[in-house]
């Protein structure tokens, strides 16, 4: 059976009365029989039917055993974190998501929880940095925003040699392109707010374990503290997961298509897409994904701020917004938006320069989308002439 054919029909019918779309039980608790006798729910924040089974269908989804569901993509990293303890060292991947660099340096530092972050596409660097207190090495791939692909596989087996945890967030490839637990990985984290919900519309988070001992540690996690997805949240991840085949099909053929149009342009200074065998990791991202994914980052000639801002306010398709992953195309400046919180430093030698921009391609047609391009590009020609001119007689030598 086909993936797409497989998700649609791991969505139930309704036993009780046959609807065709998982029933909304918007309800905070459940009348039991006696004390501790009821129907397999007894309080909304432990348990909610509609929320079970978006958790049945996304484990099944990432090839896992337990999937728990979180009010965003930082509560649910939030989670996998409170499986250390003080004292504990994560090796994390250093073109990390501003969130989750926040979390780790912000919130958990102080507790003890120490991160070393390196480039996890350079295997040796990992290996270097493994300690006696590493417990967990965590990654992205693709990373967020300059796309790098980390080797799964091989990471994993360096994990399992030092008894360590490997966590691999997933929400720029979604389930569609890869799945991590078959790779070894032990935890997929999911910001769901992105492909899975796929609409703009609902913020949401997603654990998924290989292990159902380790799943029902974050499960436990994702009771006590309650930072837990609401039923009709619930709902609209799973009417997302419905057309999620479909929608990354779109996203990936026109991100294509837009990464080409950009390596042409005089003002473009380098194009970040897996897609291109420009990109230092293409071979591997060939061999792990299924395919390249909905996200193309490009830097300019010009490496400022300034150029790059002139960029984003002049788009019409293009959204600024934060966040990615939508039926709409979105832009966003990291330095100054998704990478803020990270130092200068630390950000620019991971490679988010001044002029790094994102493109979120959402479904529109990508000719329509390459026009929008292009008209911001002139008006950020028109804005810096002299270095525009510059660049285009460049490219011309």
């Amino acid at each position: 059976m086909q993936a797409t054919t497989q998700l649609l029909h791991s969505i139930p019918v309704d036993a009780q009365t046959g609807a065709i779309a998982v029933p909304i039980y918007q309800t905070s608790t459940f009348v039991q029989e006696a004390p501790g006798v009821n129907k397999g729910y007894d309080y909304s924040r432990t348990n909610n039917p509609t929320r079970h089974e978006l958790e049945k269908i996304v484990a099944k989804l990432e090839a896992g055993t337990v999937a728990a569901a979180f009010s965003s993509g930082l509560a649910a990293i939030d989670a996998v974190v409170k499986l250390l303890q003080s004292g504990d060292e994560i090796i994390a991947v250093d073109d990390i998501y501003g969130g989750a660099y926040r979390l780790f340096e912000k919130v958990y530092k102080k507790f003890g929880i120490n991160t070393n972050y390196v480039d996890t596409t350079d295997l040796g660097a990992i290996t270097r940095a493994i300690t006696p207190k590493t417990k967990l090495i965590w990654i992205e791939s693709p990373t967020n925003p300059t796309l790098k692909i980390s080797d799964i596989h091989a990471i994993a087996a360096i994990a399992k040699r030092y008894h360590i945890l490997l966590c691999v967030d997933n929400t720029f490839a979604s389930p569609v392109l890869q799945q991590p637990l078959l790779a070894g990985a032990d935890i997929v984290v999911h910001s769901a707010t992105k492909y899975i919900g796929g609409h703009s519309d609902v913020i949401a988070g997603l654990v998924v374990t290989k292990d159902p001992t380790l799943g029902a540690e974050i499960k436990f996690y994702q009771n006590a503290c309650g930072a837990v997805l609401g039923p009709f949240d619930s709902f609209l991840l799973i009417r997302g997961l419905e057309t999620l085949h479909l929608r990354i099909n779109q996203h990936c053929s026109s991100a294509a298509i837009i990464a080409r149009y950009l390596q042409t342009h005089p003002l473009v200074d380098k194009v970040y897409y897996p897609g291109l065998s420009s990109h230092p990791n293409h071979h591997l991202a060939k061999k792990q994904l299924k395919n390249y994914g909905g996200i193309v980052s490009f830097s300019l000639k010009e490496d400022t701020e300034e150029a790059a801002t002139a960029f984003v306010t002049n788009t019409s398709l293009f959204h600024l917004a934060e966040s990615l992953g939508g039926v709409k195309s979105l832009v966003s400046h990291p330095a100054s938006m998704t990478h803020k919180s990270i130092d200068p430093q630390k950000r620019k030698a991971a490679g988010v320069k001044d002029s790094l921009i994102r493109l979120s391609i959402g479904l529109e047609d990508a000719r329509d989308l390459i026009n929008d391009i292009e008209t911001a590009l002139t008006l950020v020609s028109a804005t810096h002439p002299q270095k525009a001119k510059h660049a285009t007689q460049k490219e011309k030598c």
